[in-house]
């Protein structure tokens, strides 16, 4: 950066910190917009698979005994509904993953610029942690942390990680509830259609309230996963708003600086102490005409 008059450096451009930062609001949009849709596909997901409860539901009836009318077409019929509003989730949710990685990823980067050298992660772990098992259980959470504060245009210390800490563990829940629901329902299917399955009514009526009680526990999880993305959604609308902010602000108006680092001086005048490379500090000069004067040696400008 050259130098500005009178020998001290030029102050960055205002709203821009050294180095720049990528505020560009194509991803967050794209990832807002995915999120509105990713909520009504969640709310046809969860109708379908009360249709596949509720049919398991008469199943259990008529084998207790009661008068229920239920045929195999029933059956094959909410299934049915349930894998189109399955293949629609999940198109959007691979949307989402590839869009979430490359949005973090950036906001990693312009958290750099906040705080250079402060974060735990790489940029590259910002986007892979996610995709690597057991330690995507924790390692976008402490990136996400290291972000949040880079970003706070109050400074780090200041910060309420209120939203983010919601999110995240309606995530973690979400992951999770839905993980036990698909082991148990594979460990039941692969007993249901193994060769040797010839259940008594006793064994078959337990496996049927078994299934029922598996399809009320996905159902929960999608639930679950229905207010994670409308915190996700807000979660993206935050960060980016506070990374415009964070930018606006020169450095020296960023709130304390990052993680102990030294407060600048705001009026760009040295601070007291040695001068450069270790020379003394030479004392302001008075206006001439004062005591302390010191004139130019006779015949100097």
């Amino acid at each position: 950066m050259p130098p500005a008059p009178g020998g001290y450096p030029a102050a960055p451009p205002m709203g821009m910190p050294t180095g720049g930062v990528d505020l560009r609001r194509g991803i967050s949009t794209t990832l807002v917009t995915l999120f509105g849709l990713a909520l009504p596909a969640l709310i046809f997901l969860l109708v379908a698979r009360s249709g596949q409860y509720g049919v398991i539901g008469d199943m259990l009836d008529a084998v207790e005994g009661k008068s229920v009318s239920i045929t195999e077409d029933d059956l094959n019929d909410a299934d049915d509904l349930f894998t189109a509003a399955q293949v629609i989730y999940s198109l959007l949710t691979v949307a989402i993953a590839v869009v979430w990685a490359i949005w973090f990823r950036r906001l990693r980067l312009n958290a750099e610029v906040f705080a250079p050298g402060q974060h735990r992660f790489s940029s590259g772990w910002a986007a892979g942690s996610w995709f690597t098992p057991v330690v995507n259980l924790w390692f976008p959470k402490q990136i996400a942390n290291d972000i949040w504060r880079a970003s706070s245009p109050q400074g780090p210390h200041a910060v309420s990680r209120g939203l983010l800490n919601g999110w995240w563990v309606t995530w973690i829940v979400a992951l999770v509830s839905n993980a036990v629901g698909g082991f148990r329902y594979n460990i039941l299917r692969a007993k249901v259609e193994s060769d040797d399955y010839t259940p008594s009514r006793s064994e078959a009526k337990s496996d049927i309230e078994s299934l029922h009680s598996i399809l009320a526990f996905d159902m929960f999880a999608i639930v679950i996963f229905m207010a994670a993305a409308v915190l996700a959604l807000l979660l993206v609308r935050q960060i980016t708003t506070m990374q415009e902010q964070r930018a606006s602000l020169p450095p020296q108006m960023a709130g304390p600086a990052p993680y102990g680092m030294p407060v600048p001086n705001p009026y760009g005048s040295p601070a007291p102490g040695p001068g450069p490379y270790g020379a003394p500090q030479m004392p302001p000069t008075p206006p001439p005409g004062q005591p302390g004067q010191q004139y130019p040696p006779y015949g100097q400008g």
